[in-house]
């Protein structure tokens, strides 16, 4: 049966190059890399060369990236390690974010941390003014925590913005940047951040493993121990296969990133347009014709006797879309996001999230399949 992967927000497949470059340093760098032997230098060698090639993509100093399991890792590291260390009082956060942001902020505001949701407007933007606001209005060490890109319905933020507002109140930014690291330039050297977090499986690298920035300002101790790994802040032998996967995904992402964008926007597009010319009532989620990440397009479909069943039908029709986030999927009430957008409980919104690997064949099957579904207009059943 074909498959038609358009999941690609939830996890991407594993480019063949960064296979290849993995089972090589599977088969030849098998030494512990904090052994002071000759196996264990030459795989310390590997992981901080691929430390040096993701620090240079990202405009970091090489000792500002610290390799974690993901970004749920890094992002409890920033939230809990700020409150813990540098005293942070009150984080700002928006009801948009992801769980791993989300459940953490529920769980430091139950220790008697005060935590600030912003607005967001119908298509996920938050208000800036707000912001501004309510940096003014207090003087608790407060950290900023904005994700730079929705996973569920695509809208960006404006980190430029944000960075700066921070830098004049004296506030510390956090932006968990896994839907956007690998798709959209990010240079750190620019932009005033203090924490940022990265994950290969959403750039076509291996699950597990994820990055850390930590400008070299914000002083944070460990939040896992056990060891001196990762120059003493976060403790556990390294995973040296991801970590060299990670890098030469993040390589091939950043080093063709103009083309790859120019292909995922035009399927993007299609997909857009052809919705638009065959079904009846389409509409879409987020900031979807503004400032949107290009790999997401969130569909709401009108109510009808089939729409509950629409994910369940495009699956068996070969097609992997999603309902929001993956790490929400299996919940039974519905998403936070489009709760905090107020998006229509009786329409049905479904994810396509795309790669350059997909192709405008596979846009027409998914159209062809969704026109059993859902209700065509009746000039194109003419």
């Amino acid at each position: 049966m074909r498959r038609v992967y358009l999941d690609n927000a939830a996890t991407t497949p594993i480019s063949e190059e960064v296979i290849e470059v993995m089972v090589d340093c599977m088969r030849e760098h098998y030494g512990n890399p904090s052994s002071i032997h000759a196996q264990g230098r030459t795989v310390r060698a590997a992981i901080e060369q691929a430390r040096k090639k993701i620090a240079g993509y990202m405009g970091a100093s090489i000792g500002e990236i610290f390799f974690t399991s993901g970004g749920t890792e890094s992002n409890n590291m920033a939230l809990r390690c700020a409150v813990r260390d540098l005293n942070v009082e009150r984080i700002i956060s928006s009801p948009t974010e992801h769980h791993c942001v989300g459940h953490t902020l529920e769980s430091l505001e139950k220790k008697g941390v005060e935590v600030v949701m912003l607005d967001v407007c119908g298509k996920g933007k938050l208000d800036y003014e707000e912001l501004e606001s309510l940096l003014k209005s207090s003087d608790k060490k407060t950290l900023v925590s904005l994700m730079a890109a929705n996973n569920e319905i695509g809208t960006l933020q404006n980190m430029e913005l944000v960075s700066a507002l921070c830098e004049e109140y004296g506030a510390y930014y956090h932006s968990d940047t896994v839907q956007t690291v690998g798709h959209f330039p990010l240079d750190v050297s620019k932009l005033k951040i203090h924490f940022l977090s990265g994950s290969a499986h959403k750039f076509h690298g291996p699950k597990g493993v994820g990055f850390i920035y930590v400008n070299n300002g914000s002083l944070i101790k460990p939040l896992i121990h056990g060891g001196s790994q990762e120059r003493n802040m976060r403790a556990g032998t390294e995973n040296v296969y991801g970590i060299v996967g990670m890098a030469k995904a993040l390589e091939l992402a950043c080093d063709n990133m103009e083309a790859k964008q120019e292909k995922i926007e035009s399927l993007r597009a299609y997909l857009k347009n052809q919705l638009l010319e065959n079904f009846e009532d389409i509409q879409f989620n987020g900031d979807h014709n503004g400032s949107y990440l290009y790999t997401v397009l969130s569909v709401s479909f009108p109510n009808s006797p089939k729409s509950e069943m629409l994910l369940l039908m495009l699956d068996i029709a070969g097609i992997s879309a999603s309902g929001g986030s993956a790490c929400s999927s299996g919940a039974e009430k519905g998403s936070h996001v489009m709760q905090a957008v107020k998006a229509d409980p009786k329409r049905k919104s479904i994810r396509f999230s795309f790669s350059h690997y997909n192709t405008k064949d596979e846009i027409d099957y998914v159209v062809e399949k969704l026109k059993t579904m859902v209700a065509v207009k009746e000039e194109v059943l003419a």
